[in-house]
């Protein structure tokens, strides 16, 4: 009933900027997304919450990227960017696209299937 689709990943240099962008398609609605946002998975490693954007206008960030990335969510059109400056190795990973909606009145996360960007020293 939702499908995200992400853009934008690639490989870029230690201290690159790049942006993601996410859009959102299905049954949606203004009184059920909650948020919009991005997580990844590095190698090797579980799934963690990069950043995020309620609706509210609050915004939840990793510690080790506050100050370099920053999130946006329109939501009227549901769609997300991840702006990214200063790129480190360690941000390298899959990027996953992630919306947090009310099903039948319970939040429910659904994720994209993921952009990869890979950071070179």
């Amino acid at each position: 009933q939702v499908q995200l689709v992400e853009s934008g990943g690639g490989l870029v240099q230690s201290g690159s900027p790049l942006t993601l962008s996410c859009k959102a398609s299905g049954s949606l609605s203004t009184f059920t997304v909650n948020s919009m946002g991005w997580y990844r998975q590095g190698p090797g490693q579980p799934r963690e919450l990069v950043a995020t954007r309620h609706h509210t206008g609050r915004e939840n960030y990793l510690e080790s990227v506050k100050g370099r990335f920053t999130v946006s969510y329109d939501n009227k059109s549901f769609t997300t960017i991840l702006q990214m400056n200063d790129l480190r190795v360690e941000d390298t990973g899959l990027y996953f696209c992630h919306m947090e909606k009310l099903v039948w009145g319970r939040p429910t996360d659904f994720f994209g299937q993921g952009t990869q960007v890979t950071v070179s020293g």
